[in-house]
């Protein structure tokens, strides 16, 4: 019974300790961007083509080296591209080192490809915008990033010099039809 106690004791103490550090990591809102259309012209040597979409709008896109068969594409072919961006920010407690890594996956099919990609890195608040409601950070090799803030009460929580650790999940897929 004294052992049951003591592990019971051991997990609302490691329960308590961790919930501060629960409320520390934000998730903000993902984004969807789809991208629907005929290819208008396309640059094989700069990795660029623009897509002309069903309401007459021109949309140009880099094509990134990871995609492989870029060259088999060709004018007046229809593809479609959904890109999906998800953003997680956690306070970077202090003393803790910081991180910058990118990891990248790819397959591919005949008609369709997915490219996914993780990049962990820490940066700095560099300044906080109320009336905009917007964060901007500061990151490895001079990187600058700003955000709209959704939820105000965040404002409280931070101030300018902290460091945070910011992770985006980020996903390409690509489909000629």
């Amino acid at each position: 019974m004294r052992r049951v106690t003591m592990i019971l004791s051991m997990f609302a103490l490691v329960t308590a300790l961790a919930l501060p550090s629960w409320a520390q990591v934000k998730e903000l809102p993902k984004t969807t961007v789809t991208i629907s259309g005929t290819i208008e012209t396309i640059d094989q040597t700069k990795r660029a083509m623009n897509i002309k979409t069903a309401d007459g709008k021109i949309v140009a896109v880099n094509v990134p080296e990871s995609v492989k068969r870029f060259s088999e594409l060709k004018v007046g072919d229809k593809l479609k591209a959904t890109y999906n961006n998800n953003v997680i920010v956690r306070m970077k407690p202090p003393g803790e080192p910081a991180v910058d890594t990118a990891d990248t996956t790819t397959t591919q099919g005949q008609t369709q490809g997915v490219t996914a990609m993780v990049r962990r890195m820490t940066a700095s608040i560099s300044d906080i915008d109320k009336s905009a409601s917007a964060i901007t950070f500061v990151g490895p090799n001079g990187w600058k990033y700003s955000r709209r803030v959704v939820d105000p009460a965040v404002f409280d929580q931070v101030k300018v010099g902290d460091r945070v650790d910011i992770t985006w999940n980020t996903d390409l897929s690509v489909s000629v039809e």
